[in-house]
């Protein structure tokens, strides 16, 4: 994450977090709009809610992801990595941001007891906006850019609701910037929204298809009887994702694609075996995974599945069925590349019973 440059605006212990907090009202959200079905768009909208406007620019998603907003169900591979926990995208028109603004630093300016150092943080804030104050790499502005209103917009920064650690997620603070329509962010934001950054969100709200593993026996097995399992084609394909963004002079998109490529089974217990030993059956020619079972093929060892060493009693095992998918996104621009690999699994109740043979 780049400096804060909200600190800069401060005089002596004035701090302009605090200011920025009080102007404000509540953060400068450019949102998420999230798509409530799967395959559609949804719109996107102005308005205002109890922390104040909508910007112009909203995130839409589509394609194969969670309804209703939430986080979808793929598990990253990879420990290490999360989607962004926030950025900064375009908020408000130059008129619209001086009316919200301005309003938001007039009523604080007027609360009682607002003086001291709150009150000059709150002075340079508004100098900053309507005077051309600036520092180093952050220019001010004249009367908020309201000369340039329709040929850029102020960006502000968005936090992702669902990331759960509160400090990243407002560590995108710095101070809303002008951006000229057609033109990109001043480097030194570093998290201005970008194709790649849509699709890690892409990525966060993609819903993986819960795919039930065929088992044969099905169901209820037998002690030293291997167990076959499989995965159709038919069943088991490609799934995508797309997040968007759109406003004035700026619009971006990016799509995440998760190929499935390998099947893990864990028994659910330690007495049993699996088939291959490593318990990961990988995908076939035909994009299908395992063997379906055959009849005269029940002394034969499957190349995916299962033999339970033990009964399960009274009973049942629960056998995890994960899936692998390789993921990975193109964007806006020809942009694109891998992603950490994608898990998801599902869980099935397997009775095993305590007879040695049987005939199939």
């Amino acid at each position: 994450m780049t400096r804060s440059r909200r600190t800069v605006l401060s005089t002596g212990a004035v701090a302009l977090p605090l200011a920025l907090c009080v102007a404000l009202a509540g953060p400068a959200h450019a949102g998420e709009q999230p798509n409530n079905s799967q395959g559609s768009n949804t719109e996107q909208s102005g308005g205002s809610d109890s922390t104040g406007i909508y910007a112009a620019a909203r995130i839409t998603y589509s394609g194969s992801v969670a309804k209703g907003g939430g986080r979808g169900n793929v598990v990253s591979a990879d420990v290490n990595w999360t989607p962004p926990p926030c950025w900064y995208a375009p908020y408000l028109g130059a008129k619209d941001f001086k009316k919200k603004m301005s309003a938001d630093i007039e009523g604080q300016m007027s609360a009682p007891g607002m003086g001291g150092h709150a009150g000059a943080a709150l002075s340079e804030l508004q100098r900053h906006y309507e005077d051309d104050y600036g520092w180093a790499d952050t220019p001010g502005y004249k009367d908020y850019n309201v000369e340039k209103d329709g040929e850029g917009m102020f960006w502000a920064a968005v936090e992702n609701p669902d990331e759960p650690d509160l400090l990243k997620r407002n560590s995108c603070n710095d101070l809303p910037f002008w951006v000229d329509n057609g033109d990109a962010p001043p480097p030194q934001y570093e998290e201005a929204i970008t194709p790649e950054i849509l699709a890690a969100l892409a990525y966060q709200h993609m819903q993986l298809p819960d795919t039930k593993v065929s088992l044969a026996p099905e169901g209820t097995t037998k002690v030293n009887l291997p167990t076959w399992a499989w995965l159709d084609k038919a069943v088991f394909d490609e799934v995508q994702a797309t997040a968007a963004i759109n406003a004035p002079g700026f619009a971006l998109q990016a799509t995440t694609t998760a190929k499935p490529v390998s099947l893990t089974l864990e028994p659910g217990t330690k007495d049993a075996e699996t088939h291959p030993a490593s318990g990961q059956c990988t995908i076939n020619a035909d994009d299908s995974i395992g063997e379906p079972y055959a009849k005269g093929k029940a002394a034969q060892t499957p190349p995916c599945g299962i033999t339970y060493l033990r009964s399960s009693g009274n009973g049942t095992y629960n056998l995890q069925a994960t899936i692998t998918w390789d993921i990975a996104w193109t964007g806006t621009g020809g942009a694109g590349g891998d992603m950490p690999d994608g898990t998801f699994g599902s869980t099935q109740a397997v009775t095993v019973q305590e007879i040695q043979s049987v005939n199939r």
